[in-house]
């Protein structure tokens, strides 16, 4: 792996608040669904989209964490490539899973009210998504 190690702790630092604190958001929004008697088929599929986004964000966290003390300054450990390879490509893409499912249960919260709020809810989920995209995509221009 040619990145600067300081450089991936830093931003691992970063991603584990964001992906500690919509893991939270997610649990919360679990909680709440098992507390809900209702037993429509869009309330179970928000329950098991919301279960894996949770689930997501939680094996990010965890694999985010072993990259930062395995980047630490000061790790008594041999730091293998691969190793750091493996654990930054699982918590990039359980991200990336976390987000997408956060964007769906999104879109689909709006289909327990109405078809119109669905519509809407729906759009929002699918535009959210894209622009997290367009902001994770790093464009390059040659002049």
């Amino acid at each position: 792996m040619d990145v600067n190690t300081e450089y991936l702790n830093s931003v691992v630092n970063q991603l584990i608040v964001v992906a500690s604190l919509l893991a939270g958001f997610s649990i919360a929004i679990i909680a709440n669904l098992l507390t809900d008697k209702t037993e429509s088929k869009i309330s179970n599929w928000i329950f098991k989209a919301t279960t894996l986004t949770a689930s997501c964000f939680l094996i990010s966290v965890f694999g985010m964490t072993r990259i930062v003390r395995m980047t630490t300054k000061g790790y008594p450990g041999n730091v293998s490539s691969i190793s750091l390879d493996i654990s930054n490509h699982i918590s990039a893409v359980s991200f990336l899973l976390g987000i997408v499912f956060l964007c769906i249960v999104i879109g689909l919260f709006g289909w327990t009210k109405s078809k119109k709020m669905g519509r809407f809810t729906t759009i929002v989920g699918i535009c959210t998504f894209l622009l997290i995209l367009v902001t994770m995509t790093t464009i390059k221009m040659d002049a």
